[in-house]
């Protein structure tokens, strides 16, 4: 499913309809879930029926659209299921037991709520909340689909205003132009000082996103907290620097996801097999002293997107476990102990010399050579 997303400019009364609605999913959502909790064993089908309840009981739940009611019941089935699955898999650490929601920023409709205009340039929702008509700014293009197509449609609040969502079955190979052959293959070993580096030599430096906006983020942070009042109501000059300091908050992730995207998008591009470390990240960002700099290189959304891309234009990618691709030599197979500070790789053995990443980038591409066909990589 492809998901295409449109900036809307609601009026101030339609604004408040969305953020009713988006209180209302939540309310259905954080009711669901006590009484899964006060009656455990519960499936699917007594969760619908309680949510049918609460349509009759309140009528602030009867004006939401009925399929956007069902769609807050299924993410607590999904985070029912998730919580059980990793106690099946004995996962480390905590299991992800279900909580309740109390900043919930989208309600999320079906196949029916909404109504498109002729030329698919406006959305209207046809519930009784009263969000009425939107425009929809965007580069993409509706008409390509049939409506039959759009199985969801969200509205998500942001720190910079309202955008809509809307989730097209459809297969993203489908839209993908074919590409020709590179007859290349490539290893690439993401690090901190640089962003990656890959067996053919080339190293991306880190933009560091975070680290240059930190100083900022500092000073809109003091300015929040200087305007916070403890025990009251809080002012609207309170409330304007709280957005001040999410709008910043924004702009570095959304700088970090398009670099990260861009990047992977020109090694699928450009290369046929694409060789990665499976690193365990949630794992890494857990060191105290080199969190923040994992954190701001954005390694998982790079390994999303590389997993993606190479789905959609039919390319190999490889994930492969770590283990010693920065220690062994990469000419002679060698290990070499070396610590974190030393960046060149000085074989004893066969006195090669490279540096540290390119080396171990040469290492995580033999170890992939060696597993293409039984690849470790995850499933599209």
């Amino acid at each position: 499913m492809l998901i295409y997303e449109y900036k809307v400019h609601p009026k101030p009364q339609q604004i408040a309809a969305i953020d009713e609605a988006i209180r209302t999913s939540q309310f259905v959502r954080n009711k669901v879930l006590r009484y899964w909790m006060d009656n455990r064993g519960i499936g699917k089908a007594m969760m619908f029926r309680y949510n049918t309840l609460l349509r009759k009981e309140f009528k602030f739940v009867e004006e939401l659209n009925s399929h956007a009611c069902q769609t807050a019941v299924e993410r607590v089935f999904k985070a029912v299921n998730r919580f059980y699955d990793n106690c099946k898999k004995q996962v480390r650490g905590k299991k992800g037991y279900p909580k309740f929601k109390k900043n919930t920023r989208s309600v999320e409709y079906k196949i029916s709520g909404w109504k498109l205009s002729e030329n698919r340039r406006h959305i209207t929702f046809t519930d009784k909340k009263g969000i009425g008509s939107l425009k929809l700014i965007g580069t993409r293009d509706l008409n390509f689909y049939q409506l039959e197509q759009i199985k969801r449609v969200r509205i998500v609040r942001r720190a910079d205003g309202y955008y809509v969502q809307f989730g097209v079955k459809l297969d993203p190979r489908d839209t993908a132009l074919p590409l020709t052959p590179s007859q290349k293959a490539v290893g690439i070993d993401v690090g901190i000082k640089y962003f990656l580096a890959d067996s053919q030599g080339n190293l991306e430096p880190n933009p560091q996103f975070y680290r240059q906006g930190e100083k900022q983020l500092n000073r809109l942070n003091r300015n929040k907290s200087k305007k916070y009042r403890k025990g009251k109501p809080q002012s609207r000059n309170y409330h304007k620097a709280r957005d001040r300091y999410a709008r910043k908050h924004l702009k570095i992730s959304r700088q970090r996801e398009e670099f990260v995207k861009r990047v992977a998008l020109r090694l699928i591009k450009s290369n046929d097999l694409v060789v990665y470390e499976d690193l365990n990240v949630q794992g890494m960002v857990k060191n105290r002293h080199l969190a923040k700099s994992i954190s701001d290189a954005g390694w998982s959304k790079f390994r999303q997107w590389l997993e993606y891309f190479g789905y959609k234009y039919g390319k190999v990618t490889v994930a492969v476990a770590p283990h010693n691709t920065s220690q062994n030599c990469s000419k002679c197979g060698e290990k070499v102990q070396k610590s974190l500070s030393t960046r060149t790789h000085i074989c004893p053995h066969c006195n090669y010399i490279e540096d540290r990443d390119i080396n171990a980038a040469l290492n995580i591409l033999h170890k992939g050579l060696s597993t293409v066909g039984h690849t470790e990589s995850k499933k599209a």
